[in-house]
């Protein structure tokens, strides 16, 4: 199975109360089909996957698959911190319809998360799960590194299909795809350096810049391909402000307030993250101007 291309990271709308709100997942889901994008990653990072119960990311599976047509890749989220429990949210994620998974490394037991246990850990899930299996590396967040050996090691099973790598280190990520066949896919997180990841290999990214402007985020992924680099790298400039303000500056309350400003409807961050303050709100604006997606 091969994931090429640009996969958006879904952010999980939340009600007054707290709750998933599936129905305005839906809505901004029917917005973003007629956007060019090649497929949809629900219940990661930007999913706030890890401020949610099984339950409740059950009922977000299953309300997006049903918007999502089958002939757009789908990809769910089921990181969990023991091997059982990740087995058990990728059984459910396949019997609701996932395509594919994203495993993030467990990362409470830092100290003893060495190559071994990775590579036991991501083993045991990719044995069990009735779908293939993309690794997730995001040491920002998690703590812990998926190193380049435990991914090369791992490649090697046929239900693990290829990564999301969220670090922006080049020498990584073509280090990773020159010791795993040709087939494995390597998938950027870091828009600021999507470019190079694609000149030295990758088969596409999941980013969260193509929630908001997924226009140009295409046209540098089909820039790069088809060899028109002064092209790519002109967008990749065009794409850098925004990309820094929805990645290390404001994160997750950053991209709802982006997707807010361009009438998605997604809500605020639930807590403990906050909705963003009004001076940050500015800042995206006036970040987004250049792309003239704001409605007016």
């Amino acid at each position: 199975m091969q994931f090429a291309g640009i996969f958006v990271p879904i952010p999980t709308p939340f009600d007054d109360a707290d709750q998933a709100d599936t129905r305005r997942l839906r809505a901004a889901l029917t917005k973003w089909l007629a956007r060019p994008i090649t497929g949809f990653v629900i219940l990661g990072s930007n999913g706030e996957a890890a401020l949610m119960d099984d339950f409740e990311a059950d009922r977000v599976i299953v309300a997006a698959r049903e918007t999502v047509p089958r002939d757009r890749p789908f990809i769910v989220g089921t990181g969990r911190e023991s091997t059982q429990a990740a087995i058990r949210a990728t059984k459910r994620a396949a019997e609701h319809g996932a395509d594919a998974v994203l495993v993030r490394t467990p990362g409470f037991f830092k100290t003893q998360m060495t190559t071994d246990a990775f590579v036991r850990h991501y083993t045991a899930v990719a044995d069990a799960s009735p779908v293939p299996v993309l690794l997730y590396n995001f040491t920002a967040l998690t703590g812990v590194d998926l190193l380049p050996a435990a991914v090369s090691r791992l490649a090697a099973h046929p239900n693990i299909i290829g990564m999301k790598e969220s670090g922006g280190d080049v020498a990584r990520i073509a280090e990773i795809i020159n010791s795993t066949p040709a087939g494995f896919n390597m998938l950027a997180g870091s828009t600021s350096t999507f470019y190079a990841a694609l000149c030295v290999g990758a088969a596409g990214g999941i980013l969260a810049p193509a929630c908001v402007v997924p226009d140009p985020v295409a046209r540098l992924f089909e820039f790069t391909r088809a060899g028109r680099h002064a092209e790519a790298l002109a967008v990749q400039r065009e794409l850098m402000p925004i990309a820094k303000l929805l990645g290390p500056v404001f994160g997750v309350p950053g991209l709802k307030a982006a997707l807010n400003l361009l009438g998605y409807d997604v809500g605020v961050p639930r807590p403990p993250l906050a909705p963003l303050p009004d001076a940050a709100v500015t800042q995206l604006r006036e970040a987004l101007a250049r792309f003239e997606e704001i409605p007016a």
